[in-house]
């Protein structure tokens, strides 16, 4: 059977698309609750022929696209929320309302529903189904764990033989990068709260001051990742919280320190917690004082499935040529919840490099106020989750 050129489809559908990503560009909602935007998908969506769910405990939409044949399923991720960030890019299309896609979920949502509409018109030639998953909260609470309970994996009444998702950065114009493995840190928030006794700055020696030793734990935090860790088996552990006295001239009772932790593998997050509760607890008591220590793990290591990962690099060469793809020497430190899908099912994360032409891809990074991303990459977004998921259905069918 002869593959579509899924690619030379889309551009009749790139002016829709381009139209779509900017109204949810100027419109940006956070978290789970996302209306406009959940309408704006159901309304683009509509005349599809999709059997389509919303969420109960957020705005996702679940649309099903069910094949002629029957087999398997696929499934196609598009996380939908923005970040809490004012926009300054100047562009006519801005968002004004104190929140900006400064990530480039808005380009996530329009490019699935690109490949909804590219695969809709191919139904007659799917041995299965595919899953479209619109999801909240990604940038926040997590939004796939939810979606994952209220059915998303079982929504096309078989089994879901492959995972995959596009997610844009500030990159090389039209270049996709993806490795088998670990491809994003897991993370955790470290909250450690040191308990003394208080009294006035001027006699410390009559205190258990609590705020030298939350100081000396941040910077023996440094030196303990360093002594502790592989360098293969890499983590990241920064503070980014000091919290004591309200006033210069007191001693607290409690100081505290926040801190943001990443890590890429399940042994390294349990030695994190070993560790780090050895450091706290060692410097408190040396102070004569004492510490807690809170861990509140979030989104696991987001892993691709080597098998599937070679498919995918195998395929988007097929589809743009050797030099638009390549593979990434390491992993990267960010975090993402669609690891929550690859635990459950094979696939594959690939990033998509969307700087517009005449901008340095290295000046601005995904979350700065000041990103652009490129729309006239829809229409090749698009294509390739549409060419990811019928060339999967197609193997799987032994077509």
């Amino acid at each position: 059977m002869t593959t579509p050129d899924f690619r030379a489809e889309a551009t009749a559908l790139l002016p829709d698309l381009v139209t779509l990503r900017r109204t949810l560009h100027a419109n940006p909602e956070l978290g789970t609750q996302l209306p406009f935007t959940q309408a704006e998908v159901l309304r683009a969506l509509a005349g599809l022929g999709l059997e389509i769910t919303t969420g109960e405990s957020l705005t996702s939409v679940v649309a099903v696209l069910h094949g002629r044949r029957p087999g398997p399923a696929v499934l196609l991720r598009g996380d939908m929320d923005a970040l809490p960030v004012t926009e300054e890019t100047g562009l006519d299309f801005a968002s004004t309302n104190g929140s900006m896609h400064a990530c480039g979920h808005d380009m996530h949502t329009a490019g699935l529903v690109g490949a909804a509409r590219l695969l809709a018109a191919r139904r007659d030639e799917l041995p299965g189904s595919v899953i479209f998953m619109f999801q909240p909260a990604e940038e926040s609470e997590g939004g796939a764990e939810p979606m994952i309970a209220e059915g998303v994996l079982e929504a096309a009444g078989a089994p879901v033989v492959a995972a995959y998702g596009i997610h844009v950065e500030a990159d090389v114009r039209g270049r996709f990068a993806t490795r088998g493995g670990p491809l994003m840190a897991g993370f955790a928030d470290l909250d450690i709260t040191v308990h003394g006794a208080g009294g006035h700055s001027s006699q410390p020696q009559a205190t258990r001051d609590p705020v030298s030793a939350v100081a000396e734990i941040a910077l023996a935090l440094n030196t303990m990742t360093t002594r502790s860790f592989d360098i293969f088996d890499p983590v990241v552990v920064s503070v980014t919280q000091l919290q004591g006295s309200a006033a210069n001239n007191v001693i607290p009772d409690t100081a505290s320190l926040g801190a943001s932790i990443r890590f890429l593998s399940a042994a390294a997050l349990a030695l994190l917690q070993e560790r780090i509760t050895e450091v706290a607890e060692g410097i408190a008591r040396a102070h004569r004082c004492t510490a807690s220590v809170d861990f509140a793990v979030g989104f696991p290591v987001t892993v691709n499935d080597p098998g599937e990962t070679g498919v995918v690099l195998g395929r988007l060469r097929e589809l743009f040529g050797q030099e638009s793809v390549t593979v990434l020497d390491h992993p990267r430190m960010g975090s993402e919840d669609f690891s929550y899908v690859l635990e459950r099912v094979p696939g594959a994360f690939v990033f998509l490099g969307a700087t517009p032409d005449g901008i340095d891809p290295d000046a601005e990074t995904n979350h700065s106020p000041r990103v652009q991303f490129d729309d006239g990459l829809l229409g090749d977004q698009a294509a390739a989750l549409a060419h990811l998921a019928y060339t999967r259905l197609r193997d799987e069918a032994g077509a």
